[in-house]
């Protein structure tokens, strides 16, 4: 498959600040590709650089096998698609309004009534933007994005503050798009989303890519299927690391904010294991849980820090 995307060193300062450090990243055509990190880490400037409205200070980007300030800038714009993270919108024009300005900026792309059919938003065709729902708001501003039929689309956060029937509404929507060879770079903190998307994500951290491959490979990366969460009330009563790592069935154990995390391929022989351990020090559980190995989990296993934080 042929890149949609490419960039190769990229570099992006804020003064002191290195937002962006060496960055490389290839994303192929008709791929759905997720980039992945805690707030700062700097997808969002690296988004904002691939899209034209950020200048690199070193690196190498290529766009739609175009690059900026070529004298092709604004073809290429008009074979893009983008939703900012916070998009604004006049409050004051109808839904039909918003959708039929943003048509007009394109040279070609679709009617506006099938860009309404496709978020579901023709009953609020006559609706003042400022009377929508967040999830409303949120489908229109991927509509607007989608009304030029871009060949490739870049959507920061787009699922933000919604509440789950309308993630899942937006789900099927990009769904639909891939479906009809469409190519999007996505930006998230949903590691469901990521999963149930992305062809293949890319891990960042402090500006650089850390980890890139599929959900499911990363995860198997782990070596562990599931993962234990647990914290006692006295934090010096828990086993050492080594103690709780050599537990059967455990894989590997690590403490972060006073939550432990175990990796294990069977539970059924590390929750037992671990409660043994914790009696024999009369620890006193204060919260234990179990969930299938994420994203999330490869994060914090390379960095030792949630993909959440600041």
């Amino acid at each position: 498959m042929t890149a949609a995307l490419r960039c190769r060193g990229l570099v992006k300062r804020y003064a002191d600040v290195v937002a962006v450090a060496g960055l490389d990243l290839e994303v192929s055509r008709g791929e759905c590709f997720g980039l992945l990190g805690p707030n700062g880490a700097g997808k969002t400037t690296t988004i904002e650089i691939l899209e034209g409205l950020a200048a690199p200070d070193a690196g190498e980007v290529e766009v739609l096998g175009e690059h900026w300030n070529r004298g092709h800038d604004q073809e290429l714009r008009s074979r893009l698609g983008i939703q900012l993270q916070e998009t604004q919108l006049s409050d004051k024009l109808s839904v039909e309004e918003t959708v039929r300005m943003f048509r007009s900026f394109h040279p070609r792309g679709l009617p506006v009534n099938d860009v309404l059919k496709l978020v579901e938003l023709e009953s609020k065709r006559a609706s003042w933007v400022g009377k929508l729902s967040g999830g409303q708001k949120q489908r229109l501003a991927v509509g607007c994005a989608l009304v030029g039929e871009p060949d490739l689309l870049f959507l920061d956060e787009p699922t933000t503050g919604l509440d789950p029937q309308s993630r899942r509404q937006l789900w099927e929507l990009l769904s639909r798009y891939r479906a009809d060879g469409g190519t999007i770079l996505l930006t998230t903190h949903y590691m469901d989303e990521a999963e149930t998307l992305c062809d293949r994500v890319a891990i960042v951290d402090r500006g650089k890519v850390i980890a890139l491959d599929t959900p499911r490979a990363l995860i198997a990366s782990l070596g562990a299927e599931h993962v234990v969460e647990f914290a006692v009330a006295d934090p010096s009563t828990a086993p050492e690391a080594a103690v709780l790592a050599a537990l059967p069935g455990v894989r590997d154990a690590r403490v972060s904010n006073g939550t432990w995390s175990l990796g294990t391929s069977e539970v059924h022989l590390a929750v037992p294991a671990l409660l043994a351990a914790l009696d024999s020090r009369r620890a006193t559980l204060s919260h234990l849980t179990t969930h299938s190995a994420t994203l999330e989990d490869v994060f914090v296993a390379m960095t030792g820090r949630h993909l959440r934080d600041v």
